[in-house]
């Protein structure tokens, strides 16, 4: 199967800007339905069929031939929205938009879920959720979401450096691999806060999220070190190595993948983990506790665990989907790039991006700023 590759778009996470953090400090503020919830709206439903399905993900982020195998297995309709960023989801849910079914990624699950806006979900309506819980113990109870009360995980992916070998050769397994002379002037790095800065950070062997002033500082330094190498900021990163315009790049590891449907010799490119670390990251699914059909949710969630659905998303998205028995798929895709495998040690690694206080993150935006800047 060669699907077009998805936008990238979908990777565009957590932009900073003025307020781009909606006041999400650890307690889940910032979140403002149009009533409270109550226990009756947070509480699990039972997989069933009560009305369409209202979706809201990453543009292109789901098989056509999913949907429409499940439009005609339940006789509903998926109502597709997108977004673009994270804040750009929160948002909507904060105008008071429903949606039946979400998918954001770690840190904002856990937002989300200490906001009171996730309904629970129980495991025993997913007939396929012992091939996720049980094979995948990291996910049966995550930092984010305790007991996986709220969430099924859906992707997860790493980010690390992705370059061209016919340009620059073999790299040695490093971050300072970003500071190639053989690359100067085609360096990349996502246009991403936590990405850039938890980059600086694995180097000098700080927390990935630190929100320390004296931290910031001394990463913000680092980087200024890189700064006049680079072409610039971007999250197009499999079609600035395509085209040329990058020939080393910090990457997500889906992207990478992605990126092989695309590419006429794969042996031209590469993907590193680098040694220091590697951050890594998931989406869940996720129903809000307004969505109007969370029946139809659930039977929705359930069908996408199916493996023949299982595979055909892994092979269309270029990404992994922690459910037992879909590792042979996705390591067929990645064989090129055997390193976007996301293992259990990964996960166990805790190099998730998390969420901070007010002030901290204040101190992240300030120096994500100054990175921009130059």
């Amino acid at each position: 199967m060669s699907p077009e590759v998805p936008p990238p778009t979908r990777r565009a996470l957590l932009r900073a800007g003025a307020g781009g953090l909606l006041g999400a400090a650890v307690g889940g503020c910032g979140f403002m339905p149009a009533k409270t919830p109550d226990d009756k709206d947070l509480a699990p439903v039972r997989a069933r069929v009560d009305g369409d399905l209202v979706y809201f993900n990453w543009a292109d982020y789901v098989d056509p031939s999913v949907f429409k195998g499940f439009e005609k297995e339940y006789g509903v309709k998926v109502i597709q929205s997108n977004f673009d960023s994270m804040e750009g989801m929160a948002a909507k849910l904060n105008a008071g938009n429903r949606y039946d079914i979400i998918f954001p990624s770690a840190k904002w699950a856990q937002r989300l879920a200490r906001g009171g806006r996730l309904r629970r979900i129980d495991p025993t309506q997913l007939t396929h959720a012992e091939d996720v819980f049980g094979t995948y113990s990291y996910f049966a109870d995550p930092w984010y979401d305790p007991g996986s009360a709220h969430t099924v995980p859906f992707t997860a992916y790493k980010t690390g450096i992705g370059w061209r070998r016919d340009r620059i050769g073999e790299l040695s397994g490093s971050w300072k691999d970003l500071w190639n002379d053989r690359a100067a002037g085609k360096v990349f790095l996502l246009d991403d806060r936590d990405e850039v800065l938890g980059m600086g950070a694995v180097q000098l062997g700080l927390d990935v999220s630190t929100g320390d002033a004296g931290d910031l500082d001394r990463i913000t330094d680092l980087l200024g070190t890189l700064r006049p190498r680079l072409r610039g900021f971007s999250s197009d990163s499999y079609n600035n190595l395509l085209n040329g315009n990058a020939v080393i790049t910090q990457a997500w590891s889906g992207d990478m993948a992605a990126m092989l449907n695309q590419a006429e010799d794969p042996s031209v490119f590469g993907f590193q983990a680098p040694k220091e670390g590697t951050p890594i990251n998931s989406d869940c699914y996720a129903i809000p506790w307004n969505a109007p059909h969370p029946g139809t949710a659930m039977l929705f969630i359930d069908y996408m665990l199916r493996p023949e659905n299982v595979k055909k998303n892994i092979e269309y998205i270029g990404y992994p989907m922690p459910v037992a028995g879909s590792e042979k798929v996705y390591a067929a895709l990645v064989e090129p790039f055997p390193e976007c495998l996301v293992t259990e040690a990964d996960l166990k690694a805790d190099l998730f991006f998390r969420n901070g206080g007010r002030a901290a993150e204040d101190a992240r935006d300030t120096a994500w700023t100054h990175v921009k800047a130059g």
